[in-house]
């Protein structure tokens, strides 16, 4: 039973170590764009600058999809390759929107015994999302995260951090249910 719980524990985090590519069509507006050129155009010339411009992308656009992507390599002079490898490095970018209603689930251990992973599987099947993904109307995204410190309300999920304790599988249709109604 215990070999069984950290097999699957770990098949959990090398998923988490995946960042979903989003489905979503890019969206920028012309604004974005020039405000992401004026910020490549101060760091041209120094490629230390790198997670600086994309860090400045990021909160730009809200994530970091490809088309922003090919942008900072050319201003910066950097191969994509390096770009979108620094993006799937560090856990501060993402590749996919957030939706108006961003749901976490925590997979830390008091929760994943408890059965977070069978919240999470309702959540993203009601959803229509996989974990990772945003919906296509943008209104909802899902997310694996570790501990949010609430071990003692196992399993936990937020909703844009509003917190459900001690929720089944079963409680999932009824919370989703409050927001696709708002």
């Amino acid at each position: 039973m215990l070999r069984r719980f950290f097999a699957v524990r770990q098949r959990t985090e090398e998923m988490l170590m995946q960042k979903k590519i989003s489905k979503i069509p890019f969206k920028g507006t012309p604004e974005q764009e020039a405000r992401l050129k004026a910020v490549i155009a101060e760091c041209q010339g120094d490629q230390s600058r790198l997670m600086h411009v994309m860090q400045q992308a990021q909160g730009i656009y809200g994530y970091l999809p490809y088309e922003v992507q090919v942008m900072i390599a050319e201003g910066m002079g950097v191969p994509l390759e390096k770009v979108y490898g620094v993006a799937t490095f560090y856990a501060q970018f993402a590749l996919s929107p957030k939706g108006k209603y961003n749901v976490s689930v925590c997979l830390g251990t008091a929760c994943y015994v408890k059965g977070s992973q069978d919240v999470l599987d309702k959540i993203c099947a009601g959803l229509g999302v996989e974990a990772g993904e945003c919906s296509a109307d943008g209104n909802f995204s899902v997310e694996e995260c570790r501990c949010i410190g609430a071990c003692g309300l196992a399993p936990v999920f937020t909703i844009n951090g509003e917190v459900y304790g001690k929720v089944t599988a079963d409680d999932v249709p009824g919370i989703l249910a409050k927001y696709q109604n708002a």
